[in-house]
């Protein structure tokens, strides 16, 4: 194999795997909801997570920009920071141990039990 069929090799499958629909930038934040620009292939109801880790819920889809309601503080996210769609929906699992328990919006207890 010549050294220029295995770079364009390479090349073909490095972009096989690429999806630039996945992350997306803030735009702005404002009132618990950040708009954000370059989540082509979300879906209302869809989960994102933030470069902090915070999740979010895809709520408002417009053509230039994705309205998420996040879960948790808005004073880490800024502006220009990632997003990453996560593919799944937003669901909590009910346990037997949540039972009395005191828990956030994604099911993680906040009571300290």
């Amino acid at each position: 194999m010549g050294l220029t069929s295995l770079l364009e090799s390479r090349i073909s499958n490095f972009y096989k795997n690429f999806q630039v629909d996945e992350i997306g930038r803030v735009v702005s934040i404002g009132a618990g909801i950040a708009r954000v620009h370059g989540l082509k292939e979300i879906q209302a109801g869809k989960m994102v997570e933030f470069a902090n880790n915070v999740k979010g819920i895809a709520l408002n889809l417009e053509n230039e920009n994705v309205g998420i309601v996040f879960f948790g503080s808005d004073t880490t996210i800024k502006e220009r920071d990632l997003v990453q769609r996560t593919g799944s929906i937003v669901d909590v699992h009910a346990r037997k141990a949540m039972q009395r328990c005191v828990v956030d919006a994604l099911g993680v207890p906040i009571d300290g039990r």
